[in-house]
C-alpha cells in the first residue's frame, strides 16, 4: 500500500509538471580528467612536511579510509567506487600520493551475468566487527537501466529502483590478505537501497541506508535505519524501519528549495566524538553531480537510534560545502580517520573542480584535518588545496 506521502509527492510533482523529466545518468569512467601536477599530489616528497589535495586524482568518488594493523605494521585501508568492481589500496602514509600505492580487487564480478550485485558497484566500504573483516555495497543486475515497464511505475524516472545492498565477508584478521566472499542479501525490504553503513551504538549493530518511501516513490532519497543481529542480517520488520531524516531543508533539494526530485540524503558515516561520545551521522546532501553537494548532519541525543526522535538535525545548513574561492565544488560523501598518533581527526572527501560538471563527471578524493566545538559537535574547515602540515606522527614515520 503507498502511504499518504507518496500521494503527496506524486501529486505535487505532477503541479511541478515533472512527471515526464529524464533521469539524469553519469558514467565516471568517461569523466574528463583535469591536468595535475605530480608533485603537487598528496605529500611533498621534497620535504615530508607538507601534503596538498587531492590525494588522489583517479576519478572516484564515496572515498572511505580506515586503518588496521598487521605484522607489526600500521595501514591506511581505502576504498572508493569504481562501478565495476570493489578495490582497496593501503598505503602507511595517510596523505600519500594514493594512484601510485599498493592496490588488491577483492570483488569482480561479471558484469553480463544477470547477478543482482553485478553491475554499478557503488561506495564501498570496509569495516572491523567483532574482529572481522566486512565490505558493505550497493549494486544492481542492470546497470541502472531497469524495464521501461518498471521504471513506469515510478512517478519520476528511477534508473536506481533495483540498487540493493550486500556485505562481502573476509576469511582472516589481516584483510589484506583476506579472501571475500558474498554473504546473503542485505534485507532492505526489495525496496531502493545504497549508501548502507554500519552505525554502533552501545555493543548493538545498525544498518543506515539511502532509502525511499516505499518501492516506487523514485524521490526524494532520505536515510533510513533497521537493526541487524549481525554485519549480514537485519532483524527489523518493514514496519519497524525507520526514516530519521528527509531532505526537507532547501540546501538539500536542487534547485535550491525545491522538493521532491533530486532532494537528497544520502551517504551516512558515522563520527564519535573521541572525548565526549557524542554520536553523529554525516550525510550527503543536495545532488551528487552537481556543485551544491555538501554534508549534513544528524546527532542520536535520544538512547534509542530506532526512534526518529532520538535524532536531531543540524538545520543551519552544510556543515561542509563547495569553496569557490579555491575552486572546490561538491564536496561530498565523507569518510573519517585519525591522524598516524591518534591525536588528530581527518575528514576523507570527495570533490569537483568545476561549478559546471558535465553529466559524466569527474571527482578526486581529498583530506583535511577538523577539529571539535565546545559543544562537541565537529568542526569542519573550509575546502581547501593546501599545502596543509602532514598529519601529527607521519612525518616520524617517513624517516624511518
Amino acid at each position: 500500500m503507498k502511504g499518504p506521502l507518496f500521494a503527496r509527492l506524486v501529486t505535487l510533482a505532477s503541479c511541478l509538471g515533472i512527471s515526464a523529466v529524464s533521469a539524469q545518468v553519469f558514467d565516471q569512467n568517461r569523466g574528463s580528467s583535469p591536468v595535475w601536477d605530480p608533485a603537487a599530489i598528496g605529500t611533498n616528497k621534497t620535504t615530508n612536511a607538507t601534503f596538498s589535495n587531492p590525494v588522489m586524482t583517479l576519478n572516484i568518488g564515496d572515498p572511505f579510509m580506515t586503518r588496521y594493523t598487521a605484522d607489526g605494521k600500521d595501514w591506511y585501508l581505502f576504498t572508493y567506487t569504481t562501478s565495476t568492481n570493489i578495490t582497496l589500496k593501503r598505503s602507511r602514509y595517510l596523505t600519500d600520493n594514493w594512484d601510485n600505492v599498493e592496490s588488491r580487487v577483492v570483488f569482480n564480478p561479471n558484469s553480463t551475468s544477470g547477478e543482482p550485485w553485478s553491475t554499478s558497484l557503488w561506495a564501498p566500504e570496509i569495516h572491523n566487527v567483532s574482529g572481522s573483516w566486512y565490505i558493505i555495497f550497493t549494486a544492481t543486475s542492470d546497470g541502472d537501466n531497469p524495464p521501461p515497464l518498471l521504471d513506469a511505475l515510478c512517478p519520476i524516472n528511477c534508473p536506481a529502483v533495483n540498487h540493493r545492498m550486500f556485505v562481502l565477508a573476509g576469511d582472516g584478521p589481516d584483510p589484506w590478505k583476506a579472501n571475500f566472499t558474498m554473504k546473503p542479501m542485505l534485507d532492505t525490504y526489495d525496496q531502493f537501497a545504497i549508501d548502507g553503513t554500519y552505525f554502533s551504538y552501545e555493543d548493538k549493530l545498525y544498518h543506515i541506508y539511502s532509502c525511499w518511501e516505499n518501492k516506487y516513490s523514485s524521490w526524494p532519497a532520505n536515510l533510513c535505519i533497521t537493526r541487524m543481529s549481525d554485519p549480514w542480517t537485519i532483524n527489523s520488520t518493514l514496519s519497524e524501519r525507520q526514516i530519521i531524516s528527509i531532505p526537507n531543508e532547501p540546501w538539500e533539494q536542487v534547485p535550491y528549495g525545491r522538493p521532491i526530485r533530486l532532494a537528497t540524503n544520502e551517504g551516512p558515516q558515522q563520527l564519535t566524538n573521541p572525548k565526549t561520545g557524542q554520536n553523529f551521522v554525516i550525510y550527503s546532501a543536495a545532488r551528487v553531480n552537481t556543485p551544491y553537494y555538501c554534508l549534513g548532519m544528524l546527532e542520536l541525543v535520544g538512547n534509542d537510534p530506532m526512534q526518529y526522535q532520538s535524532w536531531r538535525k543540524h538545520r543551519d545548513g552544510c556543515v561542509f560545502h563547495q569553496n569557490t574561492a579555491t575552486g572546490i565544488y561538491g564536496t561530498g560523501h565523507a569518510s573519517f580517520t585519525t591522524s598516524p598518533d591518534g591525536s588528530e581527526d581527518y575528514i576523507v572527501y570527495h570533490a569537483q573542480t568545476t561549478p559546471n560538471p558535465a553529466s559524466d563527471l569527474f571527482r578526486t578524493a581529498r583530506i583535511q584535518k577538523f577539529t571539535w566545538n565546545e559543544d562537541g559537535t565537529p568542526k569542519f574547515p573550509l575546502a581547501e588545496n593546501g599545502p596543509f602540515p602532514v598529519p601529527a606522527g607521519q612525518h616520524a614515520s617517513t624517516r624511518r
